[in-house]
């Protein structure tokens, strides 16, 4: 059965790639520092026998004594609050802990997956945005700190599979939720649904005619399996090409929850804010057969049924 190291292995999208792998019949290491991950995340494979979790800091390195297939690097802060609460942290985990994920890989003659965004196209001035699209980032604002190390951990990445031919796999990930997120890390599916929740004013950040396309977590673990199973190396957008406003979303979210509460504009909260945001997954389509299939409503129902319950146990 092949063995896969996830680093982030506890945090939103590696919990749920922990389950993929695991009932996929795969052996499974998980690390985390939890600086944003929780181990109540996968507090549920506490007796699953081919699971490990082990705390550690990918920016230390990253050491494991027996043998690797697969090396699973979504270890990264990722909200816009952490771009203000924790930028060298983010910088250097992916920057230094993606080398350090590689040259664990090289020495295991694993596979190396890369989870990289969609936010190394920046504020796009290309709609929707292909893998081929470049990109406008801007280097020295606040986002700078995640788009510009997500972009030089694809290059070094690359670079890896040049130089020591690493069999490596990029992925570009567009919006995502579900459970598991945390209520407390600033993106727009929490902050609406809790808000929502507990009765407060929804915020809506500039007009509210920025778009995003929202894809569901097991629809993109789904598509991460695809890749990483496949002979294709990408980069290759993973998401939902359905794009929907902000503002439309916190009327779906607002519906959906039967909030009575209204929704307010606040500023943006950085000027490099993407004003349209939306993959092109012709790839995805064609090389991997992949498509999102869980539709909007039904996603949020059970990502609404869990921030419920967790606001209910007073957790964040």
């Amino acid at each position: 059965m092949p063995r896969a190291l996830i680093t982030g292995g506890s945090g939103f999208l590696g919990s749920h790639l922990s389950d993929r792998l695991l009932a996929e019949g795969w052996e499974v290491v998980a690390v985390d520092n939890f600086i944003t991950g929780s181990p109540d995340n996968v507090a549920h494979l506490g007796n699953e026998p081919r699971f490990r979790l082990i705390e550690k800091d990918v920016i230390e390195g990253v050491e494991y004594p027996d043998s690797l297939d697969y090396i699973f690097h979504l270890a990264s802060p990722a909200s816009p609050l952490d771009f203000f609460n924790k930028p060298l942290e983010v910088i250097h985990v992916n920057s230094i802990g993606t080398e350090n994920a590689l040259k664990l890989a090289k020495e295991k003659k694993a596979v190396f997956f890369y989870a990289s965004t969609s936010e190394t196209y920046g504020d796009p001035l290309v709609h929707p945005q292909t893998e081929e699209y470049l990109g406008n980032v801007n280097s020295i604002g606040i986002r700078g700190v995640y788009d510009e190390s997500k972009r030089f951990g694809e290059t070094i990445t690359a670079t890896y599979r040049r130089e020591f031919q690493v069999d490596t796999k990029i992925v570009r990930i567009f919006n995502t939720y579900g459970p598991r997120m945390r209520l407390d890390d600033g993106r727009v599916v929490p902050n609406l649904v809790a808000q929502a929740i507990n009765g407060e004013p929804l915020t809506v950040y500039g007009d509210g005619q920025q778009t995003r396309s929202f894809c569901y977590c097991t629809d993109l673990i789904d598509g991460f399996f695809r890749l990483a199973t496949s002979t294709q190396s990408g980069p290759i957008n993973i998401g939902n090409p359905t794009e929907r406003t902000i503002l439309e979303f916190a009327k779906e979210i607002k519906a959906l929850t039967q909030s009575q509460s209204d929704i307010v504009f606040q500023p943006l909260l950085t000027a490099d804010d993407p004003k349209q945001r939306r993959p092109d997954i012709t790839k995805a389509r064609t090389l991997l057969g992949w498509e999102p299939k869980v539709s909007l409503q039904d996603g949020l129902r059970a990502t609404i049924e869990y921030f419920a319950k967790r606001l209910e146990d007073g957790k964040r």
